[in-house]
């Protein structure tokens, strides 16, 4: 999973222009809903919940965050790590991962769990090491889920983004999702401890709704929500543990 988060400050609407009735659902490419911090930060940590099952019919939804993106690693290479959750086609559970770019390499995609319910919630962290300049590391419910990763000039100098993602794999596929970002807090100091954040540039486009309860607080969704989960009447048997 790539991402294509190239403008942190300001995002421009969609145009809507001539559109098919199956764009005003999706789009083809990248489009996202969710914040950016002010400030550069050495940590960045999130409760992200899935408040609905996602309906993916191409390429994938996602809710992450992490620090980093294309272009912002030495001479204008790609470089980048997040963890969060992912949605693909024909799942109807999502996937709980991280992924780091290192300058010059293909991003690196690792699933720490596959069955992400709806309504589960899980503490998620990026943090740069205290005392080891540029070195990052992963963290669910603290504890760390992958290896340190060193980020040549990342120390003091990228900013924290938390958004929602979907990508519709080259069709106008009509994907939806629904993810809460709550309690958003970042580190002023490598190793530090996080404080809420509390003042961020907020960004969304297209068909993907940000809505903020305070700075530190906010759902992404689709316009159309994904569908309601079968009640228990309607329901297949469960059978196992």
């Amino acid at each position: 999973m790539s991402r294509r988060l190239v403008l942190l400050l300001s995002i421009a609407a969609l145009s809507l222009a001539g559109a098919s009735s199956a764009f005003a659902c999706g789009t083809a490419g990248y489009s996202y809903a969710g914040i950016s911090s002010r400030t550069a930060v050495y940590g960045v940590s999130t409760e992200l919940t899935a408040t609905a099952a996602p309906s993916v019919q191409n390429g994938h939804v996602a809710a992450w965050l992490g620090v980093g993106g294309p272009g912002q690693g030495p001479h204008g290479s790609s470089e980048w790590i997040q963890v969060g959750y992912a949605g693909f086609p024909g799942l109807p559970l999502s996937s709980l991962y991280y992924e780091v770019a290192l300058p010059g390499h293909a991003p690196t995609f690792h699933e720490v769990s596959t069955d992400i319910r709806a309504g589960e919630t899980h503490r998620l962290a990026v943090v740069e090491l205290a005392g080891r300049s540029g070195w990052w590391q992963v963290s669910v419910d603290g504890k760390p889920v992958s290896v340190a990763y060193h980020l040549p000039g990342s120390h003091g100098a990228w900013r924290a983004i938390a958004t929602a993602e979907n990508w519709g794999g080259g069709l106008n596929a009509c994907n939806l999702y629904s993810y809460r970002f709550n309690r958003i807090a970042i580190a002023h100091t490598a190793g530090g401890g996080m404080k809420l954040i509390d003042a961020v540039y907020p960004m969304h486009q297209g068909n993907n709704h940000f809505q903020p309860v305070s700075a530190s607080s906010f759902t992404a969704r689709t316009a159309t929500p994904p569908p309601a989960p079968r009640t228990a009447a309607a329901a297949a048997p469960v059978t196992g543990p």
